[in-house]
């Protein structure tokens, strides 16, 4: 009786039959190529999501926090900020704050290009600029950017603050600017800087407390608002008078 044979050697696959089959490597420029659409992707979309929350911030129940709140979060800091409606800020405060950092709130359209000009061409003549930033772009700059100045951040903030202009009302650009504006180390929005440094309610401040905190606004670490030195007091003094005859600027955020 013959003996049968077994083949145990692994079965060759013929030319051009299906099955599985080493992947050739990917050439080096197309690797490269893959990465940088994924780059771009995540770039594009980071560039594009202020505008998405620009639109979510509609919503009036929203508080939104500033990048400065979310860096205190991340390294562990904490922060003091306790929101307040716009019907619920003293008025005094309000006339204070546009006096000093945006007379012509009411009437541009975010940007104040008369005084963007002035920056520009003090640039280009080699001369110190001065600040141009309306409260409309103070309030995209804290919400979506980051402090520090750089033609890079301008360019952000410029179309920012002319989406915000165009999206939300003027007084819910108020609102949330003084919500979110720093008043000190971890004093984030009117409420709380009211009652860390008058310990009162925000509608219950002075014109003169309501002065001195307009004052400090551009930089509440040396210009302390409940710690005045002789010259942050005379600027208040200046602010007050003028927010005294400011009826006819804050006619679009009070009927």
């Amino acid at each position: 009786m013959a003996e049968l044979s077994v083949d145990t050697a692994p079965e060759v696959q013929a030319e051009g039959q299906d099955g599985p089959a080493a992947e050739a490597p990917r050439p080096l420029g197309s690797f490269i190529r893959s990465h940088w659409r994924r780059a771009a992707k995540v770039v594009i979309g980071l560039v594009l999501l202020p505008y998405a929350l620009i639109l979510l911030y509609l919503i009036p129940f929203l508080h939104p926090v500033s990048t400065l709140m979310l860096g205190d979060l991340a390294l562990f800091r904490g922060y003091d900020r306790r929101w307040v409606s716009f019907d619920e800020i003293s008025p005094v405060l309000v006339q204070s704050v546009m006096m000093s950092e945006d007379g012509q709130f009411c009437v541009h359209n975010g940007v104040d290009w008369t005084q963007m000009r002035g920056v520009v061409e003090d640039a280009l003549k080699g001369e110190p600029t001065r600040g141009a930033s309306t409260i409309t772009m103070q309030t995209a700059k804290n919400l979506f950017l980051w402090n520090g100045r750089s033609f890079l951040r301008k360019a952000m903030e410029i179309p920012l603050a002319l989406a915000v202009d165009l999206v939300w009302s003027k007084k819910r650009t108020m609102e949330i600017y003084l919500n979110i504006a720093e008043w000190g180390p971890g004093i984030y929005g009117i409420e709380a800087a009211a009652q860390y440094h008058f310990k009162v309610s925000a509608s219950k401040l002075s014109r003169k407390q309501a002065a001195l905190l307009a004052v400090s606004l551009p930089n509440p670490y040396t210009r302390v608002a409940s710690k005045p030195g002789r010259g942050l007091r005379n600027l208040a003094g200046m602010i007050q008078r003028r927010a005294i005859g400011s009826g006819d600027y804050i006619t679009c955020l009070y009927d």
